[in-house]
């Protein structure tokens, strides 16, 4: 099993469609092993944004971020970059498939409602800028075992 992160960004908290957005994310059959209601200070999104940083709309974006609160979570299953990333959609609103997040809630790229991390080396290095080693639980849910064949019955 892997991890990932998925931030609910600040338009999908007040939109109000974080319910939504996890119960997507479940439904896939991802685990919440992580989770909390945060405001993001300007240093933590410089950080996990530093791959953007000079580019024209760095300011804007790390503005935008810190902006309300979010929401961040830590998802375990089976290939949960993946799953997470194709369950989201693609980044531009415009081109995701409907029954994605994104086709589903978003029409603009700055307003696409979630972030997930796009590689298991960097889920592990963005989940340790949000999350501690304590607040990332393990626990086992009986249904497991109908969601993946790799748990025994």
């Amino acid at each position: 099993m892997s991890k990932t992160l998925v931030l609910i960004k600040p338009d999908g908290v007040q939109r109000g469609l974080c319910g939504v957005i996890i119960e997507r994310f479940e439904r896939r059959g991802l685990k919440i092993v992580g989770m909390k209601l945060m405001h993001m200070d300007q240093a933590l999104a410089r950080r996990h944004y530093a791959v953007h940083d000079g580019k024209p709309f760095f300011k804007g974006l790390v503005d935008y971020i810190t902006s309300t609160p979010i929401v961040a979570m830590v998802l375990e299953g089976k290939d949960a970059v993946e799953v997470v990333r194709r369950t989201m959609g693609e980044t531009n609103p415009a081109k995701a498939p409907l029954g994605t997040i994104r086709g589903d809630f978003a029409l603009e790229i700055g307003r696409n409602l979630v972030h997930g991390s796009d590689s298991d080396e960097n889920a592990a290095k963005e989940i340790a800028l949000f999350f501690s080693e304590k607040e990332v639980l393990s626990y086992n849910r009986d249904y497991e075992r109908w969601i993946t064949e790799s748990v025994p019955f």
